[in-house]
């Protein structure tokens, strides 16, 4: 028994943000972000009224239409984010009450895995299935990164990258023996996980020794210092309530990874990067994808690139991608489709499939 990808689903916002925009907020051009991560534009939630559960209800609707299923036969939701409704709890059960079918009390399941998230909620989805556990399984990537941003020239290298927006598939069995998830791929290394991430407010307490060596100071009032301070000045005034990204480290580090997992996966199925029909890597920066194109030799035809319009929308990237990919008929069945993401952690992998 195989699992399948049996529909998907993205939304994006109606809101359209272009490099222009942000130039009046900081010191930044059209020029100077094309030229860097390829970005055109990207896609704002209205604030107050979308968040990153109604975005992903979307989505989901979607994918249960393709599907042919209803959102009651939902057996179990795995939700991929970075930029939840509530610190908890998480987005799987807020997705499940806004798509009405509390009264079923399937399983929630929330993925912490940033970029690489999609892809680990569809290994695990992928697990579930080979073993009976559940028929129709919910796979959500939703981000909405602009409620959290910085929007000063402090902020630029950051903020310029993401956008907002939603994909959604729905796992089921298939005994098709030349049809589904051949094989997934997930590795991760937490030695450089302050290259990319977002600190405070956290739980660290004051000074933190990385493995590298570094001593930081973080903002946090001294270890012996006891009370209910959660965000200090220091940490305001630094910017420190933000992500942070060190962006040529992880560059490197990425286009490392990508072929690395890729091939990997390969490797198990034997096959070679040219019997993929359609790449789906995770929208990161085009210059990442660029490079990974190059690596396996794969012609324009074998990759799809959308982070020109959407920028970064983590762990929506991949199902975005890949719900445009196949609108455009560019995945088609019999396809073999290779998803690969690599970001915050670091986490990384991929996911063969036979369409």
């Amino acid at each position: 028994m195989r699992s399948k990808i049996a529909g998907i689903g993205h939304y994006v916002p109606e809101r359209v943000v272009t490099n222009d925009e942000l130039s009046r907020f900081m010191d930044t051009s059209d020029e100077w972000i094309q030229e860097r991560t390829g970005i055109k534009e990207r896609h704002y939630g209205k604030k107050h009224e979308e968040t990153t559960t109604s975005m992903a209800a979307i989505a989901t609707r979607i994918a249960c239409e393709r599907a042919g299923i209803q959102p009651e036969d939902i057996d179990f939701i795995i939700f991929a984010t970075l930029s939840p409704d509530y610190y908890f709890p998480g987005c799987g059960v807020l997705l499940q009450r806004e798509l009405g079918i509390t009264h079923k009390e399937a399983g929630a399941l929330d993925i912490r895995n940033q970029c690489s998230g999609f892809l680990y909620a569809l290994s695990i989805a992928d697990q579930f299935i080979k073993t009976g556990m559940y028929k129709n399984i919910l796979v959500v990537g939703s981000e909405m990164h602009s409620m959290g941003l910085d929007f000063t020239t402090r902020g630029r290298n950051v903020t310029v990258i993401f956008g907002d927006g939603a994909g959604a598939a729905i796992i089921q069995p298939t005994d098709n023996p030349n049809q589904g998830i051949l094989t997934t791929k997930l590795h991760s290394d937490g030695t450089y996980a302050e290259k990319l991430a977002f600190i405070n407010p956290g739980s660290h307490g004051g000074y933190h020794s990385r493995h590298t060596g570094e001593e930081v100071d973080y903002g946090y009032p001294p270890k012996d210092t006891y009370g209910e301070i959660f965000m200090t000045q220091h940490m305001m005034d630094n910017g420190m309530q933000y992500p942070n990204m060190e962006g040529q480290f992880v560059f490197k580090m990425a286009v490392q990874k990508f072929p690395e997992v890729i091939m990997e996966a390969l490797k198990e199925a034997g096959l070679q990067p040219s019997d993929i029909n359609m790449l789906i890597p995770h929208q990161a920066n085009l210059r990442i994808s660029q490079f990974v194109q190059k690596t396996l030799r794969l012609s324009d035809d074998q990759v799809w690139n959308n982070i020109q319009k959407y920028g970064n929308t983590t762990a929506a990237s991949v199902p975005i991608a890949l719900c445009e990919a196949w609108e455009a008929g560019k995945v088609k069945e019999g396809d073999l489709v290779c998803l690969a993401a690599f970001g915050s952690g670091f986490t990384w992998g991929s996911a063969l499939i036979r369409w």
